[in-house]
């Protein structure tokens, strides 16, 4: 029996007043209990055990030591809490006999028919889902919310005329809108190697028959990821986030593009730093045409009366 003695005073304090006090409280991790050393009453029973798992390091000491499994997750069709059916061998590693293997083999059979065609559907979702989390990059706690998002699209018998891809790139944009991650609608719709007017539509329906509100993308974010992927200096980062503070104080960014609203930013602030790039670099990495880059700076230039 594993037992600890506990001389806190917090502990002795529990036993009863015609108890003895001068023994200390033992607990016995075993059972889940705390007695008095003196006279054996038991204090508190049915613990739980709040130690800590050991450490592990592989995946071999993880499956040896832990007690639970993964958490359960929306990403996966089953959340995880799948059955498993193992091979032909028992827990000690013996052969089992040919009845018990044809018992097994119906069991495995009738397991597999027993899954209905949606679960099939849902698996090839969430399969395609966890790549283009992987192309964008994508958090885990956002691709958690797109499928989460798809999974009441799906319960919405939104899924009717329109194609898995489509729904699954909308319901991941969404969920990038809801949680502030600059990913365009462009991004998803290539990670996805879906058409743009269907990702559209599918989005429109899911943001009306879901009531989903999203808000407008935060557009300092898209400086930083633009800024960062043409390796500009941190000074031109800086004076672009400057630039847009000022245009926002203006109020001349209010139903503007966010995307040409960084771009234009940016490039203003390249000029300013003389670090060499072209309208085209930028609005190419932006996703937007030059044209409307151009226009955005005309008017920043002229609202901000910059040379």
């Amino acid at each position: 029996m594993a037992v600890v003695i506990d001389t806190s005073s917090e502990n002795e304090a529990l036993c009863l007043p015609d108890a003895c006090q001068t023994h200390p409280a033992i607990t016995d991790y075993e059972r889940g209990e705390i007695v008095c050393g003196g006279c054996g009453y038991v204090l508190t029973q049915n613990m739980l055990d709040m130690s800590h798992e050991s450490n592990m390091f592989s995946q071999e000491d993880y499956l040896k030591t832990a007690r639970t499994g993964p958490a359960t997750s929306l990403r996966m069709y089953d959340r995880g809490l799948y059955t498993m059916i193992g091979s032909d061998k028992d827990s000690s590693g013996n052969a089992l006999s040919n009845k018990t293997k044809y018992e097994f083999n119906r069991l495995r059979t009738w397991d597999q028919r027993s899954k209905s065609r949606s679960n099939a559907t849902l698996g090839k979702a969430l399969t395609k889902l966890h790549g283009m989390k992987a192309k964008l990059n994508i958090p885990e706690n956002v691709a958690e919310h797109a499928a989460y998002i798809y999974r009441k699209a799906v319960a919405a018998k939104l899924t009717r005329g329109r194609t898995m891809p489509s729904l699954l790139a909308a319901s991941l944009y969404a969920a990038c809108r809801e949680n502030n991650i600059p990913r365009t609608l462009n991004d998803v719709v290539e990670a996805g190697n879906v058409e743009k007017k269907n990702v559209s539509r599918d989005l429109r329906t899911i943001i009306k028959k879901l009531d989903l509100n999203l808000n407008q993308y935060d557009t300092a974010s898209f400086i930083t990821k633009i800024s960062n992927n043409l390796n500009f200096k941190e000074k031109t980062k800086r004076d672009a986030f400057n630039i847009l503070r000022r245009c926002e104080d203006k109020m001349i960014t209010a139903g503007k593009h966010p995307m040409a609203q960084a771009a234009a930013s940016l490039y203003i602030a390249c000029l300013l730093n003389e670090e060499k790039t072209s309208q085209r670099k930028i609005a190419e990495e932006a996703g937007i045409s030059d044209v409307t880059v151009r226009n955005r700076i005309t008017l920043i230039k002229k609202t901000l009366k910059l040379v």
